[in-house]
């Protein structure tokens, strides 16, 4: 799979509501590295209907204060979805997650994971939490920082593009709640180099309604959904 340059489709990963806070229509690398095949990879968090980006029932400088409760964000524990057809080749269902969701305790985590990290000894764990490969046709599907006790699936079995496969969580190098999801041409994530994908169709809140766009990459900050919903 490695040097492939056209982007592989895949489908939507996620029911509801959804707003990609870290994407590579706004930037490539993505998350400002090429570690772990990271390079195009996505980060989804869940709103509610308030202007802005609330995360959770509290007002935002609450939330940055004080911290909140895991489970009380919008985004943890929704379904995660298989994006394609393939075959399991790693589901990870053993990392911790912290009760509340506190930014400066997280950031600190996530630095403490990134400044010095050795991935040949550490490997991927610490970084993606709990985690979901699944090697389709064309790419090895990344779905990280999954909730703990969520992962219904094992090694070896095979999927349906639509299968839940897990739930959105608060594990691994994570600020609140939200899907991680990216493309890699390995199974090993220390070796990979990401690879593009573009969604074959969601439906995107634009000029006070809902638009259709097929193969696609969100944008940073777009409300987004899949394409089947009848939004409410």
């Amino acid at each position: 799979m490695r040097g492939r340059s056209s982007p592989v489709v895949v489908e939507f990963p996620l029911r509801g509501g959804w707003v990609a806070v870290r994407t590579p229509a706004h930037k490539v690398p993505s998350h400002g590295t090429e570690l772990f095949g990271q390079r195009y990879a996505f980060d989804f968090v869940r709103p509610d209907h308030r202007r802005g980006l609330h995360l959770h029932p509290a007002g935002n400088l609450r939330s940055l204060l004080l911290g909140g409760r895991t489970r009380d964000y919008y985004g943890w524990g929704q379904p995660v979805y298989a994006a394609c057809d393939g075959k399991v080749v790693a589901a990870v269902d053993r990392v911790h997650e912290r009760e509340r969701v506190q930014l400066v305790r997280d950031i600190a985590a996530a630095l403490k994971n990134t400044v010095g990290f050795d991935p040949h000894r550490s490997g991927f764990d610490p970084v993606a939490g709990n985690h979901v490969i699944v090697q389709g046709a064309e790419a090895f599907v990344v779905f990280a920082h999954l909730a703990p006790g969520s992962v219904s699936v094992i090694p070896g079995q095979e999927v349906r593009v639509g299968e839940m496969i897990g739930r959105v969580g608060h594990t691994g190098n994570s600020t609140a709640p939200h899907l991680h999801f990216q493309l890699m041409d390995s199974a090993d994530p220390v070796r990979a180099s990401g690879l593009p994908c573009v969604f074959a169709a969601y439906l995107v809140q634009r000029d006070g309604g809902w638009k259709r766009v097929e193969r696609g990459i969100p944008g940073r900050g777009q409300r987004i959904r899949s394409a089947p919903e009848a939004p409410a």
